[in-house]
């Protein structure tokens, strides 16, 4: 045999040998189980993975397996003293987590199936490894639910409160402005509150930080909780102070140079010193050793609860083949209910509404709503005789998947990259949900969007995703609907009223939905 391969054999019967022997059958069997899991949701993984290497706002993301890792491996010598054990009750959560994914999956909700992914691997460690030692790696495990990319549902509330910070900061140092929604209107210009202003790539990050630090800092839950607070607290204050400053410096040096003096010093340099002010300000309360971040085994094996726990086991074996057997009864299901598309008529035309006619469209400023993936779109412009005018938009679905979400991000009424930007949520009711709109700083828009799934007529994208998940999973071919009535903001007209007086004349939207879907 050649010297090099005995010598790789060797090294790879020294690493055996320092894994416990009660080890590693269960560690096998968590590997397998990983990789089968992972290749049956790996179009999740995929989609992850692109966003933490390529939007800024989820990259510290790619630090989160790295320090499970380091998490893991702290407690090395205490994980050994303990004993895995398959434990039959953690099958209950393999089969929650697949549904989970299921759900998500087939309804186009990524965060639902991307939550169910990560799930099911901390519920396969439970599973094969037994509570006492899951116990142990309580934290390390937990810390995993940061892989799953949030924060984008943040943005607009995160807008509105760094607004509301940024006019009080304005008119405490002097500066006169007036607000509108996301728009600040000083004497050096025009400022707007935008998507990448909210704060929210920061504050995610932070959240992530301000969970490791309190658990490896600190042993009072107290303190932990305080300071997760002020982790999540202090980058939403700095962030309203980041874009005073902008405005501020404005004000003397204009829009260019308070601009690029943003990008330069008020972005990370900013908040890294915000981390450094927070870590400082709490570093007198640190109660916890680094050195001392490993599991109490005594405690664990004294504990009367895990000690019941550990009694309800099961074969290894038969623990891994449930595990990867379920998974692939999922994968099966998921490919059936995604396959279910409804019919439509081949094509679908605006009805007539009492009281009202048909005109060109020809708004102020252009505007199209999105509807990536849609079977039919219908963009018009109707007029009463009073001279309201109103604009609706239809876009029917067979169904709702990967790229064709009626109420995806990005979707809809404000279509990204275009001259138009939200300005502040209108009156929204059980049917619709409103948001005024700004264009060019001055052509304003109200848009109230509605979905309809089945008999189910709503405004709000949960209650959508809700019902596309149960008209799925019963594989049922039902269409969804999206309807967007808007109206341009004029001194001759106040768009709530003229959306108003339109829904009167035109009856039960639901019904009216249908008829334009060829459903009635």
């Amino acid at each position: 045999m050649p010297r090099e391969a005995s010598l790789g054999n060797w090294r790879n019967a020294e690493l055996l040998n320092r894994i416990p022997h009660a080890w590693r059958y269960p560690l096998a069997r968590v590997a397998l189980a990983w990789a089968g899991l992972i290749g049956l949701t790996r179009q999740d993984w995929a989609t992850m993975a692109d966003k933490w290497w390529n939007i800024s706002t989820y990259n510290h993301v790619l630090f989160v397996p790295l320090i499970v890792g380091w998490l893991v491996w702290t407690r090395r010598a205490e994980l050994a003293r303990l004993e895995p054990a398959p434990w039959w009750p953690g099958m209950v959560a393999i089969a929650g987590s697949l549904f989970l994914w299921l759900l998500g999956t087939i309804a186009g909700v990524n965060s639902a199936s991307q939550l169910g992914a990560v799930v099911m691997l901390l519920a396969s460690v439970v599973t094969l490894l037994g509570p006492r030692v899951s116990a142990a790696m309580a934290f390390p495990l937990g810390f995993m639910l940061f892989l799953v990319p949030f924060g984008d549902e943040l943005v607009p509330a995160l807008q509105m409160i760094t607004a509301k910070l940024v006019i009080q900061l304005t008119h405490l140092s002097g500066i006169p402005a007036v607000i509108e929604g996301v728009f600040i209107d000083t004497p050096a210009g025009l400022f707007e509150v935008a998507e990448a202003c909210s704060g929210v790539k920061f504050l995610v990050a932070m959240i992530a930080l301000g969970a490791l630090v309190a658990h490896t800092c600190f042993r009072s839950w107290k303190r932990r909780g305080l300071f997760l607070a002020a982790a999540i607290i202090l980058p939403i204050l700095a962030n309203g102070v980041r874009a005073w400053g902008t405005i501020y410096i404005a004000q003397s040096q204009g829009i260019e140079f308070a601009a690029g003096f943003d990008h330069i010093f008020y972005g990370w340099i900013f908040f890294a010193l915000v981390v450094f002010i927070l870590l400082a300000a709490a570093w007198r309360w640190f109660d916890r050793s680094p050195d001392d971040l490993g599991p109490d085994v005594a405690a664990l094996e004294r504990s009367p609860i895990l000690a019941a726990l550990s009694r309800l086991t099961m074969r290894g074996n038969g623990a891994l083949g449930a595990i990867l057997g379920l998974g692939l009864l999922a994968s099966l299901w998921a490919a059936l209910a995604s396959g279910a598309e409804a019919r439509l008529p081949q094509s679908i035309a605006l009805p007539a509404v009492p009281g009202w006619e048909l005109v060109d469209y020809a708004p102020t400023a252009a505007w199209e709503p999105r509807a990536a993936g849609a079977d039919h779109r219908l963009l018009g412009r109707y007029r009463s005789s009073a001279g309201q005018e109103v604009d609706v938009f239809i876009a029917v679905y067979s169904g709702q998947g990967e790229g064709r979400e009626a109420s995806a991000f990005g979707e809809g009424a404000l279509t990204p990259d275009t001259a138009w930007r939200w300005l502040e949520p209108g009156i929204s009711n059980a049917g619709a949900r409103a948001d005024y709109l700004l264009a060019f700083g001055q052509v304003k828009r109200l848009a109230e969007t509605s979905y309809r799934s089945g008999n189910l007529t709503t405004g709000s994208a949960a209650r959508l995703k809700l019902a596309v998940m149960q008209s799925r999973l019963l594989l049922r071919r039902e269409p969804t609907i999206l309807a967007i009535i808007s109206a341009e903001q004029t001194e001759a007209q106040a768009a709530a009223r003229s959306i108003a007086t339109f829904r009167r004349d035109m009856g039960d939207e639901g019904e009216w939905m249908d008829r334009i879907a060829g459903l009635r």
